[in-house]
């Protein structure tokens, strides 16, 4: 599907010239890159910011106690960052990242009625991303008053009666979409989804269809499940671990412990990355308090590639090829009694694989052949090898063929369905594989629909529905009228930002349920309703007393969290009641019983382990001390693809490398004080940076090529891959750093203009985040505004 675009701005954007605070706090003070971070990960450079982060928010009694509560199934509540598994039996099983993302949420601060009559949405629309965030925790419902250009109080079954008054009207219930962020709780998006369907819809986008959409559907037609098949307890048994595209001291601080418990009982660890980050390098784990105090450091790798952007096929096709070198001389090499009992495609793989020569792979991958080769003895030398991944992998055009190719490399030697080994995707934000397992999917299989409609009495709808990019481009053409958010920023986190934020102009209603105030809520429709919800940390009191949520980790694992803090304003409602509340005002002749499920979460559990394949007893199972682990048939060996065996994949090699020399592959990340779209401070302490966002990092030889030095402000332009439109930013500071020559990196949100809207991956549809071409020249402006 082809979408037009245009250029410029849409009302709700900041239209000031560029700022070295970019879309973080407001600053004239002076930038500063250091370059490598020469300290290890974590340890008491994560200790100071904590402890500034607590003292920066005013919580340092409150904010302590949280740290004790945090990732304790049952009896805390879960961090609502990333979604890396609780280690059991750790008492501060926490890291610097969740400890700000919790206090950010429990500030003092309060976006409250009185707030919001001091200043218009225009007036707001001026303030940084990070400015209406510090405003606070939204306290009411509050609608948008076109003659005043003020949100104002709206009751609750008013907002409610809106919404419901709002979709009925609709033409058709497609009119409408329903986006979701990770944060939302397994019974949150199992209503949510409920809703959805017997609305008439299956329109639920969701953050995945920006992160790891390609490896569900790799991982799905390879072994017919979507999500990884190694556990913690695998990770703890491997003899070989390779990582690639992850950043895992930002984005997962807590699998720090993990790679260096890893490298400390003789594991190989290698890191596949285009920048080398100081997860790559060592660690001292903070609740190791003897290593703390004596500064002890542990490795965190035993090796490092740094691939080009996209360059990873290459790297484990040239495993692949010296696996089947050795196995010409060695036919034990295979785990063939594997092969012929559970795979199919073999041959054909093989064949593809010899075929490929070696200077192509080396081109490709970026890397030398010994560099592979090397690779390739570790993987041939482990008895138990896990691969994991994260965005740097699944965010390109290729991304489902490298995930099919991974598994493909693991199938060779039985890597799968054994204690150590599997496929592993990092997942980014807490519960987002929860959500998709709990029915959040525009693309939901016959079974799942059937089995749905079966217990809950609906008749779902069999069309398949919207993703991300394809609402965007529904907003902009006026096909969809109704955008609900729950939670997210969606207008900062889809790509192509004036024209995702036009689209959303364009909406009949926008609803966005969130803690705080975002550029979401600033960028709204002509109608507009902000509805506030609990936070992780509250306490959630129905009818039948207090209520808890569950969430699934990235590993499968699913336990409960109880929230214990009294909620930022008495007015606050769970996401499970929120929901609840438009259903009941929007279906009038609704079979669900909305309320019964709003006074007691155990009856949405019980409907639950219904429907969910594993979740039977799932009121018990969550309960128990540490939860429950999902079973998965292809854990257990058991294939249930087309063919009913794991089935090797046969993709042509892809060329990653722009046919034009002065062109680079810049590929988005988030700095370090960073969670989504949320920006903390405008620093990145594992690289070097202070003080500046708009930047981007590009290698020493690059920067010689175009006259461009250190610091120096540059443009820079996007050739969209896909129908050849321009986009671009102004007056950026070029920063040197270790990156492979031909590449280069900035930060999301600010670098999301540049992704054409027609850049996304045919095999996934997610946005082309890490392959973005662009110019980079010395700019017209000599300084920055």
């Amino acid at each position: 599907m082809a979408i037009d675009s245009n250029e410029g701005s849409a009302f709700g954007l900041m239209t000031d010239a560029p700022r070295q605070g970019g879309f973080g706090p407001a600053t004239t003070g002076p930038w500063e890159s250091k370059g490598a971070y020469r300290h290890p990960a974590a340890g008491w450079g994560a200790a100071i910011s904590v402890g500034e982060v607590l003292l920066r928010e005013r919580e340092p009694i409150i904010g302590t106690k949280a740290m004790f509560t945090m990732n304790h199934p049952g009896r805390g509540f879960d961090c609502p960052g990333c979604a890396w598994p609780d280690d059991q039996g750790v008492t501060l099983d926490i890291c610097e990242n969740g400890i700000k993302h919790v206090t950010w949420e429990m500030t003092r601060e309060r976006a409250d009625r009185a707030f919001f009559a001091a200043h218009t949405v225009a007036e707001l629309s001026q303030w940084t991303d990070h400015a209406l965030e510090k405003a606070g925790r939204l306290t009411e419902p509050m609608v948008y008053d076109p003659e005043t250009d003020h949100y104002v109080p709206i009751s609750w079954d008013d907002a409610f009666g809106l919404i419901g008054e709002t979709l009925r009207r609709l033409d058709s219930p497609d009119q409408a979409a329903f986006y979701t962020s990770g944060r939302l709780s397994n019974e949150a998006s199992f209503l949510y989804q409920l809703f959805a369907r017997e609305l008439g819809t299956n329109n639920l986008p969701d953050c995945s269809n920006m992160c790891h959409e390609a490896s569900g559907r790799a991982l799905t037609a390879s072994i017919a499940t979507g999500k990884g098949t190694a556990s913690l307890e695998d990770w703890a048994q491997c003899d070989a671990l390779f990582v690639l595209g992850v950043n895992a001291a930002s984005n997962a601080p807590r699998m720090l412990t993990t790679l260096a418990e890893a490298v400390d009982r003789g594991a190989q660890v290698i890191h596949v990355n285009p920048l080398i980050e100081v997860a790559e390098t060592r660690t001292i784990v903070p609740h190791e308090i003897l290593d703390m105090a004596r500064f002890k450091a542990t490795d965190t790798s035993t090796g490092n590639l740094q691939v080009r952007p996209g360059g990873d096929l290459a790297l484990i096709r040239g495993m692949a090829k010296v696996v089947f070198e050795a196995a010409a001389t060695d036919p034990t090499v295979l785990d063939q009694a594997f092969l012929d009992a559970y795979t199919t495609g073999l041959d054909d793989y093989r064949a593809l694989v010899e075929a490929s020569g070696w200077d192509e792979l080396v081109e490709q991958s970026g890397l030398s052949e010994a560099d592979i080769r090397g690779a390739a003895e570790i993987y041939l030398a482990s008895e138990r090898t896990i691969i994991s991944w994260c965005l740097g992998v699944s965010q390109h055009e290729h991304g489902v063929d490298t995930v099919r190719e991974i598994v493909n490399l693991l199938l060779l030697k039985g890597n799968i369905g054994r204690p150590g080994t599997g496929p592993a995707p990092v997942r980014g934000h807490s519960n987002v594989q929860g959500n998709r397992t709990c029915g959040i999917n525009h693309h939901p299989t016959e079974e799942w629909l059937a089995k749905l409609d079966e217990v809950c009495g609906i008749r779902s709808p069999r069309e398949r529905g919207l993703d991300t990019v394809h609402t965007v481009a529904g907003m902009h053409s006026g096909e969809v009228k109704v955008f609900v958010g729950m939670g997210g920023n969606f207008v900062l986190a889809a790509p192509d930002t004036p024209f995702t934020a036009a689209g959303m102009s364009s909406c009949e209603l926008t609803v966005q349920v969130s803690t705080k105030l975002n550029r979401s809520h600033i960028v709204h429709g002509e109608k507009a309703l902000i509805l506030p919800c609990l936070a992780r940390t509250e306490t959630d009191q129905q009818r039948a007393g207090r209520q808890s949520i569950s969430m699934e980790d990235a590993m499968s694992s699913v336990q409960l969290s109880l929230g214990a803090r009294r909620p930022a304003s008495a007015h606050l409602r769970s996401e499970p009641a929120i929901i609840a509340g438009i259903a009941m005002a929007t279906l009038t002749d609704t079979v669900t019983p909305w309320q019964d499920y709003i006074d007691d979460y155990d009856r949405i559990r019980d409907v639950m382990a219904r429907v969910l394949p594993g979740f039977e007893g799932y009121n018990t199972l969550v309960r128990q001390r540490y939860g429950f682990r999902i079973p998965q048939p292809a854990r257990e060996r058991d294939f249930r693809t087309p063919s009913g065996r794991a089935e090797f994949s046969h993709a042509p090699l892809p060329n990653v490398i722009p046919e034009e020399a002065d062109v680079l592959v810049l590929q988005t990340m988030r700095s370090h004080d960073q969670w989504n779209t949320t920006i903390y401070t405008n620093d990145d302490r594992y690289r070097g940076i202070r003080n500046i966002r708009e930047f981007v990092f590009m290698n020493r030889k690059d920067m010689r090529e175009r006259g461009i030095g250190e610091g120096d402000v540059v443009d820079i332009v996007a050739t969209s891959v896909k129908d050849g439109s321009t986009r671009s930013v102004r007056a950026f500071r070029a920063l040197e750093y270790n990156i492979p020559r031909g590449s280069a990196a900035g930060y999301m949100p600010e670098l999301n203009v540049l992704i054409g809207v027609n850049d996304f991956s045919a095999q996934s549809d997610q946005p082309l985040m890490k392959d973005i071409r662009v110019r980079i020249t010395p700019s017209a402006e000599r300084e920055v505004a």
